[in-house]
C-alpha cells in the first residue's frame, strides 16, 4: 500500500522532535498533515511530542481509535479541518466520550507557509467558541500582527505563526504582539 501525504511536504519529523525534547520541557505541538496519521502516533509519542493533531479529512472512519492511541502514548489529541471542511464535522470528536482536546481551524489551505489569512474562517472559530467555551481553539495560517486581533476576538486561544515570526526583523516583538492580543481577548471573555 502506498502512503501518500495529505500535503507534499513533511516539515519536522519525529527525529527533530526527539532532538528538541532533549533541550526543552516546552509543549511540542505536532500538527500532522498526513494521509495515515495512525502510522505516526508511536514514533511521535516516543520522540516526546506533547500534542498530536490530525486532520478530520483523513480520519473520518477511525478517529475514535486514533484518539485513544494518541492518549495512550502520552500525547494530547487534536483535530484539524481545512478551509473547505464544515465545522460541524468535528463536533462528534469534541463531544465523544474520549474527546479531542483541541480543534485547529486552518486559515489557509494546508501545505506551505506565507499564504494569505482567510478571515472567513473566523466563523468556524466563533461557532466553536460559542458551542464549547472551554475548548482550546487553534488557528494556523497567515497569522501575524495584522491578523491576530480578528482571530483572538473570534475566540482563538492558540496561535500558530511561522512566516510572520521567522521573517521579522524582531521576532520577539512579533511574538509579544500575538501573545498580548490573545491574552487581551481572553480577559474580556
Amino acid at each position: 500500500m502506498t502512503v501518500r501525504h495529505f500535503v507534499p511536504n513533511l516539515t519536522i519529523g519525529a527525529p527533530v522532535i526527539q532532538s528538541l525534547r532533549k533541550h526543552t520541557k516546552a509543549y511540542l505541538d505536532c500538527h500532522l498533515m498526513v494521509t495515515n496519521p495512525s502510522d505516526y502516533v508511536e514514533p511521535f509519542g516516543k520522540a516526546g511530542a506533547s500534542g498530536f493533531t490530525f486532520h478530520i479529512e483523513v480520519a473520518r472512519d477511525n478517529w475514535q481509535d486514533l484518539i485513544q492511541n494518541i492518549k495512550s502514548k502520552g500525547m494530547r489529541p487534536g483535530v484539524s479541518l481545512r478551509p473547505g471542511t464544515p465545522v460541524e464535522e468535528v463536533f462528534p470528536l469534541v463531544e465523544a466520550e474520549n474527546p479531542v482536546e483541541l480543534v485547529l481551524v486552518m486559515t489557509v489551505e494546508p501545505g506551505f507557509g506565507g499564504q494569505k489569512f482567510m478571515p472567513e474562517m473566523m466563523d468556524k472559530v466563533r461557532t466553536l467558541r460559542k458551542k464549547y467555551p472551554s475548548l482550546d481553539i487553534e488557528v494556523d495560517g497567515g497569522l501575524g500582527p495584522s491578523t491576530i486581533d480578528v482571530a483572538a476576538a473570534a475566540g482563538a486561544n492558540c496561535i500558530v505563526a511561522g512566516s510572520s515570526i521567522f521573517g521579522a526583523a524582531d521576532p520577539g516583538a512579533v511574538i509579544s504582539v500575538l501573545r498580548r492580543s490573545v491574552e487581551g481577548s481572553q480577559n474580556k471573555n
